[in-house]
């Protein structure tokens, strides 16, 4: 089936090569016709399927831009936490963990917040 009869056929059922054969419907229903429309993404057309499809694929892959921002975040935070306490200093910097949390508040509101502990919990370990 084109795409153009795959968005035909989620709008009229008659337009299913089936249908237009037998001049009935197969059974296919709702569901079927649904189902062309990738479940997954909880659209109904195949034009907010394809960008929610689309969207998806980018939020993969800020997601994984993400991830290798926060682990290049730790080992910064390694070299940070081996100097100072090789210095003799406390592993743990607490008035600079206070602006870390007051920036991402800043920034994000109170998840901010949330997310800065989750990041330093992940940089320095738990306190």
């Amino acid at each position: 089936m084109s795409g153009t009869q795959a968005i035909q056929a989620v709008t009229d059922p008659t337009a299913l090569p089936e249908a237009r054969t037998t001049g009935t419907s197969t059974g296919t229903g709702t569901a079927t016709r649904r189902a062309a429309v990738k479940p997954d993404t909880g659209a109904r057309t195949e034009a907010a399927a394809g960008v929610i499809t689309d969207a998806r694929a980018r939020i993969d892959d800020l997601d994984g831009r993400i991830i290798g921002l926060v682990q290049e975040r730790m080992a910064v935070s390694a070299v940070i936490q081996r100097e100072r306490i090789g210095s003799g200093g406390r592993r743990v910097n607490l008035s600079r963990e206070m602006e870390v949390l007051e920036h991402y508040r800043g920034q994000l509101g109170r998840p901010g917040t949330a997310l800065a502990m989750t990041l330093l919990e992940l940089c320095r370990g738990r306190i």
